[in-house]
């Protein structure tokens, strides 16, 4: 069975209902369940928030460097620019993440403003 195997106004929203949403929460509840046993400052645990921290890493990096759409249009110093002004703006202010971001889209989007 594949998504072009039915050709019904509901089967889109099925096909992700089942897809997307219950294959991920099956492994969301298992880490919750298995979560609560595990010590925040058990070895495991810190290398599970290790690996996750690089793999937003790694994203980000590859979407500065790599980008699609209309973000492939922008000079790659902009992007540049405007995550290093996203991560000082986090960093000098208390480490919250929305700041960051807010701080690099104002920043990006006044590149391309200016440009």
């Amino acid at each position: 069975m594949t998504f072009g195997s039915i050709d019904a106004w509901w089967w889109p929203f099925l096909f992700i209902l089942v897809a997307g949403w219950l294959a991920t929460d099956a492994w969301r509840f298992l880490g919750v369940y298995f979560g609560g046993r595990i010590s925040e400052d058990s070895d495991v645990l810190v290398l599970v928030r290790t690996v996750a921290t690089a793999l937003v890493a790694a994203v980000i990096g590859n979407l500065i460097i790599f980008p699609s759409g209309e973000l492939a249009g922008t000079p790659v110093g902009l992007r540049i620019g405007a995550a290093a002004i996203g991560f000082a703006a986090y960093m000098l202010l208390g480490r919250r993440v929305l700041v960051g971001i807010i701080a690099g889209e104002v920043a990006l989007l006044a590149g391309l403003y200016l440009l």
